[in-house]
């Protein structure tokens, strides 16, 4: 009755327990995890399609104590066993002995063990469980009056030995003991392993009173849930209180927001408005639209920003409500991918927040809906974590844990404690750990949750439900995803930067993406590729291909950002789309029917819902079985059975449509290649949307772009590149400041001053109260000065000074230390009384103390984890560098070249042959890029050796104007050693 989700208890899988139910002989399926009902729903599920009768409960106990278990007599023990488990979880309160007044669950407390169950008077419900290692002490008793309240349900966790000993690490990792010291109190009963019927019959032989009255109580349970295509979905299923209304608002809304996404609308546009809301209406989704709709309209009243994408992008009616900023005309996006008759679900909407806005966001939802809770999520047991977890148990050595979780070793070399720890690290891999959050996911379902699942509360503050999303929809649970990124919170903060420090300047519409469409100089950007800072256009790997590509459109920039998903390079079409889009003559390769399907991608599958059409056009699957491929796309479904008989379905079709064995299986492998990876072209188009925000800033005020970017936590890249970037945009980079900087990094003109959050070690508190009286009291005249007014103790002060914060007073770091360790070295924590008089402090006459500006970048490399000024001039005044430059390496291409860069990041990839290789990304001395390429054997013989300039050794190759050196040697350059 136990899976692995009784978490760190049990062994088995839900589908597991089924298999050892029905191989038993019995005619139902019971599940009652510890503490838990993760997987209830689908047990029920899988249950009902073996056709065995599925039951269940929840064990609930204090460690591995049992209390009692309790049996769903129906849908209202579910909800009642929910509640009861529930509050528990929330308050984080031990379960009580005895159960509370269940009138729908049955009762089984365990038999001896002095259980207080054994001394109270039962209720109706409620039974003693006669456990096999329990019979003779029944036997005994068995006169006993209240041997009549007496059933027999053995307990059942493992299948064998192997099983109990896996019970037991879960157990030791439980609680953090050795196995050794495990207390058999924080145990199952070795007893507790799967029987079947017929044992079960055999060893209660002599007490068949205690099986048939069981049998009876089972036979009372009957749970009323229905899964699959035919049934309703469980959100919230009107929005206003009736269908008719739900339908008037919506038509109410969509008149309103008309004239703003289209002040011309054509009869067309009339049209497809009214097919999508027919569809949407049949389906029952209204209210789904509605509630996100609610939801936007909430945030642009707080003037809060967000990009709405997901599969419902191609939905006019989205746009027109403004739950997305896609035009799904103007990108004459695939309605069906969108919504059709057949598709069970509906679509998806995506909508990221700023991460400062999202908390409100939710808080909002939850206080606005009825019935609201967070989607849960798994945390597996992983191959490192949990070698790491039994090496403890088993007390080996830490030397000896790393050099198992590094996998650098010989199995046959181990000594037995090691391989058990590999053996069974094995068996436990992928387990359920533990319960945590999704992402983004919220539901806002019809009835309580509880009716289903039970939930607990996570330092968010919100209750969660206990399964997770694919559970959640396969019972018709369809989630609202709320997410946050930093990118949003750049292009808001940006527009208040450039207000202030360019006051003139008129108001920025950054919504106005008809303009950035078609500006040139934005044009020019992407031509180049110059979008460090930009959302989702700045890495190695989309910078180069939009050097290939050179994309400089809208559509361009939206295939972009699906071609450089994972499935489209896996499957070679992100090679195929380049070759294809830079020469035109390689279009007429692609086969017919598939340019005929995706014209605009020249016969490529770029999008996700290129697999619908292909699915549907080339190989005739119904809408249906397509959309069973697009569900199959994101991995969660593609062991299930519909998923495979679709692909069966996929190459019947091909041969009854006289496609041949190869072209079938070479158009499959592209399809499969997008597992999870490949993007709708809604959501990349609403990626580009924000793309081009970007861009735009980035273009006419880089510089208080790059300072959003810094106070928004970078991107892509460390603050490291995003501060060189301001400077080589015409930025002076200065460092912190008491005087005039802040807390954040700010720009005054064209000076950035770096905030004191770079400052290692330095206290939020510290600095706030640095801002504060500053404001409050005017400048400081002085260290003597700060410290009487700010009461900082001597760390703080020394931090701010190595910093570069006191630089205002002319004196230097030795100086200032000096003094700081004078007026502070000795001194009690200051009064925050303040003083009445100030008596002038009298300093001691100092001699003159040398300073070195290499002693400062040393300063700022170890405070802020790089230097202000130029990492080249840390290298060791004796190296000579190359002459090469990044400027000259198109007009190197074919020969061999030594270059010096200055390491920025390098990706990780693995060969087809899962060796290692790496693709560097450099800066030269000029600040200019460099992309270097690792191949195996070059990764193994030289390695990356962390941050500082290399000494790359190479031939400069070329592809699609796109110019990198293939690394043959490469060295780290040494450092000048920093005077004591």
């Amino acid at each position: 009755m136990h899976s692995h989700f009784s978490l760190r208890y049990g062994v088995l899988s839900p589908e597991e327990v089924i298999d050892r139910y029905q191989s038993g002989g019995y005619s139902y399926a019971l599940l009652a995890d510890v503490n838990n009902t993760s997987s209830q729903l689908d047990f029920i599920r899988m249950a009902q399609k073996r056709g065995i009768k599925p039951l269940v409960g929840v064990d609930f106990r204090n460690g591995a104590q049992r209390c009692f278990l309790a049996l769903a007599k129906n849908n209202q023990g579910m909800r009642e066993m929910n509640d009861w488990l529930s509050e528990h979880l929330h308050r984080k309160l031990p379960f009580d002995s005895l159960a509370p007044a269940f009138e729908h669950c049955w009762v089984l407390y365990p038999y001896g063990d002095d259980h207080p169950a054994g001394q109270a008077e039962l209720k109706p419900n409620e039974f003693l469980n006669v456990e096999p290692y329990r019979l003779n002490r029944y036997r005994v008793d068995r006169s006993s009056q209240l041997n009549q309240r007496c059933v027999a349900l053995p307990t059942m966790t493992f299948r064998n030995q192997r099983d109990f000993n896996t019970h037991r690490l879960l157990r030791a990792i439980d609680n953090n003991t050795l196995l050794s010291k495990l207390p058999v109190s924080e145990q199952a009963h070795h007893d507790d392993r799967y029987r079947t019927l017929e044992e079960v019959q055999q060893l209660y032989h002599d007490c068949n009173g205690l099986t048939g009255q069981m049998l009876e109580l089972l036979n009372h349970c009957a749970l009323d849930l229905t899964f699959g295509p035919d049934q309703p979905h469980k959100n919230q299923q009107t929005y206003t209180g009736s269908d008719a209304e739900d339908e008037r608002r919506i038509r109410e809304l969509i008149q309103e927001g008309l004239p703003y996404r289209y002040p011309k609308p054509t009869p067309e546009l009339h049209e497809r408005i009214e097919k999508e809301l027919a569809i949407i209406s049949e389906k029952g989704f209204t209210a789904y639209f509605l509630i996100n709709q609610d939801i936007t309209a909430y945030a642009r009243s707080k003037g809060y920003f967000y990009v709405g994408r997901g599969s419902g992008a191609n939905s006019v009616v989205a746009y027109i409500l403004r739950i997305t900023d896609v035009d799904p005309i103007e990108l004459d996006l695939y309605f069906e991918r969108f919504i059709n008759l057949y598709r069970q679900n509906p679509p998806d909407f995506d909508i990221d927040f700023s991460w400062a806005d999202r908390d409100d966001v939710t808080r909002y939802i939850f206080e606005r809906f009825a019935n609201v809770c967070l989607l849960g999520a798994y945390n597996t047991f992983q191959y490192r974590a949990v070698i790491r977890e039994l090496g403890k148990v088993f007390g080996l050595p830490k030397a000896e844990i790393d050099r198992l979780c590094d996998g650098q070793f010989n199995f046959n070399d181990l000594d037995d404690l090691s391989r058990l720890v590999i053996r069974y690290s094995q068996r436990i891999q992928g387990f359920p750990n533990s319960i945590g959050i999704h992402a983004a996911g919220i539901l806002i379902t019809q009835s309580h949750i509880h009716d289903h699942v039970a939930t607990f509360l996570p330092p968010k503050g919100y209750p969660t439900a206990q399964f997770d999303m694919v559970i959640a929809e396969d019972a018709g649970f369809y989630k609202f995803d709320i997410l946050s990124q930093r990118g949003l919170g750049k292009i808001k903060d940006t527009l208040a930067i450039v207000a202030e420090n360019q006051p003139d300047e008129p108001p920025i519409d950054i919504h106005d993406l008809k303009r950035f469409k078609h500006d040139k100089r934005i044009k020019q950007l992407l031509r180049t590729a110059d979008a460090i800072g930009c959302f989702y256009i700045e890495s190695p790997a989309m910078r180069m291909l939009m050097r290939k590509l050179q994309v400089d459109d809208y559509l361009g920039l939206v295939a972009a950002s699906s071609v450089i998903r994972p499935g489209v390079a896996k499957s070679g079409m992100m090679r195929e789309y380049i070759l294809r889009y830079r020469f035109p003559e390689k279009r007429s390769e692609a086969h017919p029917v598939l340019r005929d399907i995706m014209p605009d991608t020249y016969g490529v599958m770029v999008y996700q819902e290129d697999v619908i059409k292909v699915a549907h056009h080339f190989a005739g699957l119904s809408l249906a079985e397509a959309d069973v491929l697009r569900r199959g796309m994101s991995g969660k479904f593609r062991s299930r059975e519909e998923f495979e008989k679709a692909k069966e379905q996929f190459f019947i079709n091909c041969r009854e449509r006289h496609h041949s064995e190869a072209l079938a299986t070479e158009v499959w492998r592209q399809i499969e290649s997008f597992a999870g990876y490949a993007f709708a072209k809604g959501h990349s188009a609403s990626y580009a949307v924000e793309s081009y925000q970007s861009l735009f800033l980035k273009c006419y005020y880089p510089l208080e772009y790059m300072v959003a970017t810094l106070n928004n936590s970078g991107g892509f890249y460390s603050a490291e590149l995003y501060v060189h970037e301001a400077r080589m945009k015409g930025a002076a980079i200065s460092p912190p400041c008491v005087n005039r900087g802040r807390a954040e990094t700010h720009i005054k003109g064209v000076e950035i001053i770096l905030g004191m959050h770079f400052i290692k070690g330095l206290d939020a508190s510290v600095m706030h109260t640095v801002e504060r009286e500053r404001d409050s009291n005017g400048a400081y005249r002085s260290l003597d000065d700060f410290i009487t007014r700010t009461r900082v103790t001597l760390d703080p002060v020394l931090l701010l000074i190595r910093a570069g914060a006191f630089r205002f007073t002319g004196t230097t770091k030795k100086q200032l230390m000096w003094q700081a360790h004078f007026l502070l070295g000795h001194a009690p924590v200051p009064s925050a009384t303040g003083e009445l008089f100030r008596t002038p402090v009298r300093m001691a006459e100092l001699p003159e103390l040398a300073h070195d500006l290499h002693d400062d970048q040393y300063d700022e490399l170890e405070l802020f984890g790089f230097t202000l000024g130029d990492p080249f001039d840390l290298l060791d005044p004796g190296i000579a560098l190359p002459n090469v430059k990044a400027d000259d390496l198109p007009n190197l291409v074919g020969r061999q070249i030594t270059i010096a860069g200055y390491l920025v990041t390098a990706k990780l990839t693995s060969t087809v042959k899962r060796d290692k290789m790496f693709f560097g990304t450099f800066i030269d001395r000029n600040g200019k890029w460099i992309d270097t390429v690792h191949f195996p054997d070059v990764a193994q013989r030289y390695p990356f050796r962390g941050r500082g300039v290399y000494r790359i050794t190479g031939k400069v190759v070329e592809e699609f104007d796109c110019v990198s050196i293939e690394t043959e040697t490469m060295e780290k350059m040494p450092m000048r050693q920093r005077e004591q």
